[in-house]
């Protein structure tokens, strides 16, 4: 029903910037929250950052000040500005679409993009 294709990931040096998109399309009416979570090697997956359709943000703690979410309501898409990188922001950023409401079904949904590599080098 709905697909989250993401973009932006890459291999950059400690301190250099990422720019991550993501792009939901399919029959949707709405999406509540759109966010970012990333999973490095052993570790859960976290939430980095979540934006409402209204535009309030949420940080996980270790990123405030450094990372920027973005959101263009019209065109369903979440955007990740990831400034002064560093080797601990290095995982698998995931997009997610959260209270995803269809145009075609009841009830509300979540969906996950692929995920897109992140990878900073010290």
């Amino acid at each position: 029903q709905v697909q989250l294709v993401e973009s932006g990931g890459g291999l950059v040096q400690a301190g250099g910037s990422l720019r991550l998109s993501c792009a939901a399309s399919g029959r949707i009416f709405s999406i509540a929250t759109m966010g970012w979570y990333r999973q490095s090697a052993g570790k859960p997956r976290e939430l980095v950052a979540a934006i409402t359709s209204g535009g309030s943000t949420n940080y996980v703690d270790s990123v405030k000040g450094r990372f920027t979410i973005s959101r263009d309501n019209s065109k369903n898409t979440v955007s990740l500005q990831m400034n002064s990188l560093k080797p601990e922001d290095t995982a698998v950023y995931y997009c997610n679409a959260d209270q995803v409401v269809l145009t075609n079904l009841p009830g509300k949904y979540i969906y996950w993009g692929q995920g897109t590599q992140v990878t900073v080098s010290s």
